[in-house]
């Protein structure tokens, strides 16, 4: 583990520390500009399937890109964690709630807000679910929380001739993504079938059945706000092609399999990101876009990632979390 790591974006620069947290880093810039979005508690980002932290020292890509510098600036305790890029939801969340209790423990504080990408938003649910007295709330951007078809599709697979090479495959790149972040990639366990299965409809259907909180129970219904001192908030993208000269366009393909290629992000429909109380549901946003990917690139007339996180941590502030 490499310690106080210099962060350099194309835009903004600034510090990750780890502290004594084994897989989470801490935010921090040389300045704070505001308290704008000084939240009570801290705040914890948690990435998606094939995510991490930060890759390369050289280009230094965040997963998160710009986002953390920019709320730290704003006043908040902010922190990135790292889990299995591919494995179960139950695997990626107890990695998840031992870097919670490691983050409480440096921080002194009593609870977390958890900020969930992609798989990243059940993940933090299970977290939630086994220790709920420690997470003030637990927010899904681009979550999918009944599952994605484009995982039934790349499942259909298994019990095939070409499962096993697959998987391997997936897994050989699972172990790269945490070797680009300058570490063992035998540190994290790898299970690209494991991950797949989590991220299904029938999958997800029974995730949901162990961890209900803030789910709601019909199609593209809300679920509760609140729940165990918890409040749940969701917000999502619908776009799946926001600019042609970005990366992410190759999202085009995937989005065909969800609702004939309408009212989805490239890879979760809009109704199955619905959790808890939605913020908004129709950003012109694709399922990169939701974290400023790749490079902050998208449509000229879509909103600012960076500046959506900052209001929404503002909210939490206002809540009193």
């Amino acid at each position: 583990m490499k310690y106080g790591r210099i962060i350099a974006s194309l835009l903004l620069t600034s510090t990750l520390t780890t502290a004594h947290a084994s897989n989470a880093q801490q935010v921090t810039v040389s300045k704070v500009n505001s308290e704008y979005a000084k939240t009570k508690y801290p705040v914890v980002f948690v990435h998606g399937m094939a995510g991490f932290i930060r890759v390369g020292d050289v280009l230094g890509l965040d997963y998160w890109y710009q986002i953390l510098p920019d709320l730290a600036r704003n006043g908040a305790n902010t922190w990135a964690t790292r889990v299995s890029p591919f494995n179960s939801t139950e695997v990626r969340g107890e990695q998840l709630a031992q870097q919670v209790e490691e983050i409480l423990a440096i921080t002194g504080s009593q609870k977390v807000n958890l900020i969930g990408h992609s798989h990243g938003g059940p993940t933090s649910r299970y977290v939630a679910g086994i220790m709920p007295n420690q997470i003030a709330s637990v927010t899904a951007v681009g979550s999918p929380q009944k599952g994605s078809p484009v995982a039934n599709l790349v499942l259909s697979v298994e019990g095939t001739p070409i499962q096993g090479p697959l998987v391997s495959i997936v897994n050989l790149f699972s172990k790269a993504i945490v070797w680009a972040q300058g570490l063992n990639p035998n540190e994290l366990p790898h299970d690209a079938l494991a991950g797949g299965k989590s991220l299904t409809i029938e999958g997800s259907a029974l995730f949901n059945s162990k961890f209900p909180m803030g789910v709601g129970n019909t199609t593209c219904g809300e679920g509760a706000y609140q729940e165990k001192g918890i409040q749940f908030y969701s917000f999502t993208g619908n776009t799946a092609v926001t600019n042609l000269l970005d990366l992410d366009s190759a999202l085009l393909g995937t989005s065909l399999l969800i609702n004939a290629g309408r009212d989805n992000d490239g890879l979760v429909s809009r109704c199955s990101a619905k959790f808890g109380k939605t913020i908004r549901d129709d950003y012109r946003w694709n399922h990169l876009d939701e974290v400023n990917q790749v490079l902050g690139l998208r449509a000229i007339f879509s909103p600012d990632p960076v500046q959506v996180y900052r209001e929404h941590t503002n909210r939490l502030k206002l809540q009193g979390l």
